[in-house]
């Protein structure tokens, strides 16, 4: 009996050794023979998964928002008394990848959107997570400001693609060491604080 391949297993193993080769090297340096060292499979395996490079880097890419999404979410449902202030808070922080243990992850984030300046197909996936995200943030935002109608609604959606912007402004700055992770966290709870004043 022919053995069984969990093929989307083997296409989230891919995926991470995509990301630990962006992170040490930046995405020019993933080459296809070198994540399937990397995943410790055969360069056919690799290819079985993915037709092309590019075909492999955008679910990578999905791989890694993903990650980030689902630990908003669960930051999220750890306490669900929060106000909806606090969750906006706590989701924002998780998006920027301030902390130690997300440096890793900014790298390969800011990787990949680097090189979707010049890849559609990593633009289009990053437009999704993006719209994903903002959707999550007006939701909460709106929440948080406590209005109704549609002038409400558009400060939520401003605010959300501002904050949005912010977070992803701040993994850049403290990556290349412009700010500390305290000082970039300081920058995002002072602007939180000025959206309830």
């Amino acid at each position: 009996m022919p053995r069984q391949v969990d093929h989307a297993g083997r296409r989230r193993l891919i995926a991470e050794a995509v990301c630990l080769l962006a992170d040490e090297r930046g995405l020019e340096g993933v080459t296809l023979r070198d994540v399937a060292a990397r995943a410790q499979v055969s360069m056919g395996a690799v290819q079985r998964c993915f037709r092309t490079k590019e075909e492999m880097l955008v679910f990578a890419l999905g791989h890694v928002g993903a990650r980030i999404g689902e630990r908003v979410r669960a930051r999220l449902n750890e306490s669900p008394a929060q106000s909806a202030r606090t969750e906006l808070g706590h989701a924002a922080a998780e998006v920027s990848l301030l902390r130690e243990e997300h440096r890793a992850e900014a790298r390969v984030w800011l990787a990949f959107v680097a090189q979707a300046a010049v890849s559609e197909a990593l633009a289009g996936t990053l437009r999704a997570n993006y719209a994903q995200l903002q959707e999550a943030f007006t939701a909460l935002a709106a929440e948080a400001l406590g209005g109704a109608g549609p002038v409400a609604s558009l400060d939520a959606a401003r605010e959300a693609r501002t904050l949005l912007a912010l977070a992803d402004g701040l993994t850049a700055q403290v990556l290349i060491g412009h700010l500390t992770p305290d000082e970039a966290q300081d920058v995002l709870h002072a602007h939180l604080a000025h959206l309830w004043e």
